[in-house]
């Protein structure tokens, strides 16, 4: 019998996640189970257009020019700013959907600490 060996062998199971990622994630989704949220990029233009933003979280790979435009509005609005680690696959996994999303705009925080959170991380 011939034995056959594999380079590296393939391990399932999640990423690893950084600590401030996993509380991110977390506190997102305490977010869409108990305050209100916009998903995708001209919901989020038209909630910082109306100056209801909070905070609007966008992923590491949306398009430059939809991040700056966006960047721009939120300095308008005076609205904070959360790049998120992982991709538009991971934001929208993270906010509970089975669909990408580049981009997400708290409206209400509700229940989570997320806002507080972010507080604390620019003092």
């Amino acid at each position: 019998m011939v034995e056959v060996r594999v380079g590296r062998p393939f391990l399932m199971g999640r990423k690893k996640v950084s600590r401030a990622r996993e509380s991110i994630i977390s506190s997102l989704s305490l977010v869409t189970k108990s305050g209100k949220y916009r998903l995708g990029i001209a919901q989020t233009l038209k909630s910082l257009r109306a100056g209801e933003a909070k905070l609007v979280i966008f992923a590491s790979n949306i398009a430059p020019a939809q991040r700056s435009m966006i960047e721009y509005y939120a300095m308008l609005s005076q609205c904070d700013i959360l790049p998120f680690e992982g991709d538009n696959v991971d934001l929208g996994t993270a906010a509970g959907k089975y669909f990408r999303s580049s981009v997400i705009s708290i409206i209400d925080a509700g229940e989570s600490e997320i806002l507080q959170m972010i507080k604390e991380k620019e003092e």
